[in-house]
């Protein structure tokens, strides 16, 4: 009985450190994610200013449509000059309204370091929004594919899944993308689920192989957008994980509209 007594009393004090381990380490990782979300946070604060009044334009006495007022460019700009002061690597600004997607997007020499590395170059297991190194970084390609962690918190591309379903697309149909030269309104065309091999031996990332990654994903959306890829239309890719099987990824595609 004693004996019973101390294996019970060593384990009760294994539980007590594991627990205790195991708290702490969620702990740390909950202070390195956030840590992430404030250096995210301040940057947005310093580049985004209010943009300049635009010229007023001669327009028809009828009333907009509904599309063309919900769907212009939101009323701010980026300073690429100071985004360039920090990290060359630096090539647009995603912003989706009334989400957290609000991140400088990076143009990356490999699929790693933008993994763990936000845009200032800090180790983090946020990383960054970052373009496959297999496209253009000014867009100007066919197909552009940027990708992003599925964060639990909603933070990065962790809002992406929520286009699997038909009522969050209907209130967010668009994006918009930032650049240096010129400014686009992303139309989101399609939704789906693929997995990292199937992605892989498909060769989705690469331009010449955009019209067959177009044709699986409108066959496959978890939405119906009621629009089209048209021939000559330029097209980004966003990517996440997903969980329906092992190594699942959910990719947005998006028409790119210049503003």
């Amino acid at each position: 009985m004693k004996k019973y007594k101390i294996f019970a009393f060593l384990a009760l004090l294994i539980g007590i450190a594991v627990m205790g381990h195991t708290g702490q380490r969620l702990l740390e990782t909950k202070q390195v994610y956030q840590e992430g979300n404030a250096v995210y946070d301040n940057l947005s604060y310093r580049v985004k200013k209010t943009a300049a009044p635009r010229t007023p334009q001669v327009r028809s006495t009828e009333p907009p449509r509904a599309s063309e007022t919900e769907t212009s460019m939101p009323d701010f700009e980026i300073e690429f000059e100071t985004l360039r002061t920090i990290n060359k690597d630096t090539a647009a600004w995603l912003y989706s309204p009334d989400t957290a997607i609000d991140y400088p997007v990076m143009k990356a020499k490999d699929y790693s370091y933008y993994l763990n590395h936000l845009s200032d170059g800090t180790v983090n297991a946020n990383g960054s929004l970052f373009i496959d190194y297999n496209n253009a970084s000014d867009f100007s390609g066919q197909l552009t594919v940027i990708y992003g962690h599925n964060m639990k918190s909603g933070r990065m591309f962790g809002g992406l899944e929520e286009y699997k379903k038909q009522g969050y697309y209907e209130e967010h149909p668009v994006m918009y993308l930032y650049t240096e030269d010129r400014n686009y309104r992303i139309d989101i065309l399609y939704g789906c689920v693929i997995g990292a091999g199937q992605w892989r031996e498909r060769s989705f990332m690469y331009e010449q192989n955009a019209g067959s990654l177009l044709a699986y994903a409108k066959s496959n959306t978890t939405f119906e957008s009621g629009s089209d890829y048209s021939e000559g239309d330029r097209v980004v890719v966003l990517s996440t994980c997903s969980y329906e099987f092992d190594d699942a990824r959910y990719i947005i595609i998006g028409a790119l509209r210049p503003e």
